[in-house]
Formats: C-alpha cells, sequence, structure tokens
C-alpha cells in the first residue's frame, strides 16, 4: 500500500535524473562507547550480529545501500509507502535488535562484559524524498541533497538514544490524522534542527521505549496471551537429557530430524562470529541460516536458543529448546519465537503461522524418533548385541 497524498515539492525537475525514493537510516545508539569500552575484537562480532539483525528485519523490501559502521542505509524508489508500513517496519527492526540483545546477555559462552552494562539500542531516521541513483563499478552510490540531508538528521537535538525521527518530506505524503492513529503507543513530537548549507529542518519524533513491553524475555514461561506471536510443542523422549542436547547441538545431524533439509554445514564466513553459525539447504531450494545464540542449563532445566535468518516470512525467528529430566528420559519443550508485527495481515496469521507450525511439528516428531533410535542402539552395544 502507497499513500495517495502528493507533495508537489518532490516533482521532477527539467534534466533532472533524480526519483522519488524513502531514504530509512537505522543508526546503532551507544555504538562508539561500546567499542571503545569493549575492544574491536570483542564489539566487531556482536555488531556485525546486529547489522544482519537490522539486515533481516526489513519486511519493507528496501534495498541496502551501504554499512557506514553503525547505521544501515536502504532506499526504496516508487511512492512512498504508507505510515502503517513505516511503524511496522520500525517496531519488526527494534524488537528484532532488543529480542537479540535480551538473549545474549544471558549467554554463558560469550567472553566479555555483560550487555547490560551497556546502552546499545536504535535511532531510525525517515525521510523522503528524490535522489540520483549512481553505478560506481560493483557498487550503489546515493547523491543529492536529501541523501545528505537524512544523514545530517542522525545528529540532532533530540534528547534521547531510540526513537523515530521522521521529516516533512515524508509526513507530508501522508494524511496527519492517520499518522496520529498509527503513533497511539507513543508520542509523537515536534522537533527542529538548522544545518549547514542545508537550513532549517522541521520533523516528528517518538520514542521507542515503550516497544521494550513486547521483547522477548528468555527468563519467564512464554504464555500465548503474554506472546501472541510464539507457540510451543511438547513432547516426552525416551533417551537422557545429555543425548537429546548432543543431537540438538550438532549441526551435522540437522538433516537427519528436521524438516525438508537436505544438507548442512558450517558457516565458513563466521567462523569467529559469536555463537556456532551454520546453514541448512532446503529441499525444495534456498537454504536457511542458524545461529546457536544460547546453551544453558539452569537448576531445572537445560535451555538452548537458535536464530534462523533468511527465513523470508518470519525474518529473525527464534527457537527455544527446554530440556527436562524425567528419569533418565527427556521431556522436551520446543518453542518457535517471531516478532512479525504486521497487524491484520491475514496470510501471515493464518497461512503462515499454520505452515510453520507443521514444519516445527514434523521436525521435532524426527527429533524424537533420531534420539530414541540413536539410545536404543547404545543400550544394545552395552548388551553386547550387534
Amino acid at each position: 500500500m502507497e499513500s495517495t497524498v502528493t507533495n508537489i515539492s518532490l516533482a521532477p525537475h527539467e534534466a533532472d535524473d533524480t526519483q522519488p525514493a524513502l531514504l530509512f537510516i537505522p543508526d546503532i545508539s551507544g555504538f562508539t562507547r561500546f567499542m571503545h569500552e569493549n575492544g574491536v575484537r570483542y564489539s566487531r562480532n556482536l555488531i556485525a550480529d546486529l547489522l544482519e539483525i537490522i539486515i533481516e528485519a526489513n519486511i519493507l523490501n528496501m534495498e541496502v545501500c551501504e554499512i557506514q559502521g553503525d547505521a544501515i542505509l536502504f532506499y526504496k524508489l516508487g511512492g512512498p509507502p504508507a505510515i502503517d508500513q513505516i511503524v511496522s517496519q520500525c517496531k519488526q527492526i527494534f524488537l528484532d535488535f532488543q529480542n537479540y540483545l535480551r538473549i545474549m546477555e544471558k549467554n554463558e559462552l560469550m567472553d566479555g562484559p555483560k550487555l547490560s552494562e551497556n546502552q546499545l539500542t536504535l535511532k531510525i531516521v525517515v525521510h523522503y524524498g528524490r535522489i540520483s541513483v549512481t553505478q560506481i563499478r560493483d557498487h550503489i552510490k546515493l547523491m543529492g541533497t536529501d541523501v545528505i540531508l537524512a544523514h545530517r538528521l542522525l545528529k540532532n537535538s533530540i534528547e534521547g538514544s531510540e526513537y523515530v525521527l521522521l521529516t516533512e518530506g515524508y509526513l507530508s505524503t501522508q494524511e496527519p490524522e492517520t499518522v496520529a492513529q498509527n503513533f497511539a503507543w507513543s508520542q509523537l513530537k515536534e522537533g527542529v534542527n538548522t544545518y549547514e548549507h542545508v537550513g532549517e529542518i522541521r520533523y516528528k519524533y517518538a520514542f521507542l521505549t515503550p516497544l521494550r513491553l513486547l521483547v522477548t524475555d528468555p527468563e519467564v514461561e512464554h504464555t500465548h496471551k503474554q506472546y501472541p506471536n510464539t507457540f510451543s510443542l511438547r513432547d516426552h523422549i525416551k533417551a537422557p537429557v545429555d543425548l537429546v542436547l548432543r543431537v540438538i547441538q550438532n549441526y551435522r545431524l540437522k538433516p537427519q530430524w528436521m524438516h525438508r533439509v537436505k544438507r548442512a554445514q558450517l558457516d565458513t564466513k563466521k567462523v569467529h562470529r559469536i555463537g556456532t553459525n551454520y546453514l541448512c539447504e532446503m529441499e525444495k531450494g534456498g537454504s536457511i541460516e542458524m545461529q546457536t545464540l544460547q546453551s544453558r542449563a539452569t537448576a531445572d532445566k537445560i535451555e538452548v536458543i537458535e536464530k534462523m535468518a533468511n527465513f523470508k516470512m518470519f525474518p529473525n525467528s527464534l527457537i527455544f529448546y527446554y530440556l527436562y529430566e524425567d528419569q533418565q528420559e527427556t521431556k522436551l519443550t520446543l518453542e518457535f519465537h517471531y516478532s512479525r508485527v504486521s497487524v491484520g495481515d491475514y496470510f501471515y496469521d493464518y497461512f503462515g503461522r499454520r505452515q510453520i507450525k507443521g514444519f516445527m511439528k514434523a521436525s521435532l516428531s524426527r527429533l524424537k524418533e533420531l534420539c530414541e533410535q540413536i539410545h536404543q542402539n547404545r543400550q544394545q552395544r552395552a548388551q553386547g548385541h550387534p
């Protein structure tokens, strides 16, 4: 859906090769301090993962123009996306970003300081104007006053570090009443800054902080009422917890139990990144990127958390495995979390959810069968049977 409100100032000029486009820049707040306090080796891996989280959360199908340290410049040629799409995109990126940080705070395998001691978060600039797209060898370069303006707005007078800023260039394409309705979850405020060679720029902004109430807490029970974008499956596996855990964590065994996975291999481009990163080649083509975020034992259970990427229907989705020991056998709870925030999208609410639930149910059934078969084979060998 695109807005029907027009902005005369965006009309093309004579002999002008510029095109109307959305410019969308998420920027990691606290990046410089984080790098300074924690060193390059530790910081670069986490920041690289966070930048990938942002790119994966691109539900508007924008193009990535460039990555500049802690910020990503997205653009989308054509008419302006409607305000509800922009808000959904901001929510998607913010929640996926914060979900990842919340889980990594509890990661016992990750060296370095606690993330809770740092203030990594996001600010997002949204602008609509005219740009020139230039090819420089194998790279795309965006040029024009509006590109400069969007970058300048990352430095502003807003007191805070997590917000979305929308320029007049974008807001003038939307109905004010519709804009207000889509920010009922926050307070939309007015701001203004003056920049050299650009002049006075007015904008509106809203803090993203209220969305923290929707961030997944890995320490609590994930009920459907509290987390509507989740579902859980349970089964009893006649095999010890340590065996089930090893099967889940062994990426080479994924094709033997994960539904429709043909082959799994280590992602050699990310061997020094956080956790274990591997690629699952699917039977019908394409691949899913997996990352082990956490594996730890608590007083009553063992927890394993994996992230799925390149899974377009559910970007940055999470799989939680909870293993409980039960008289040398295992009670397993599998939870699937996603943060698709589009409201009223019947396809995702019904067909997409139904499809992924079938995928996970088939995988859990095969996991149970594989673990029990391995355990049975071990028992037979222990008893001297061939």
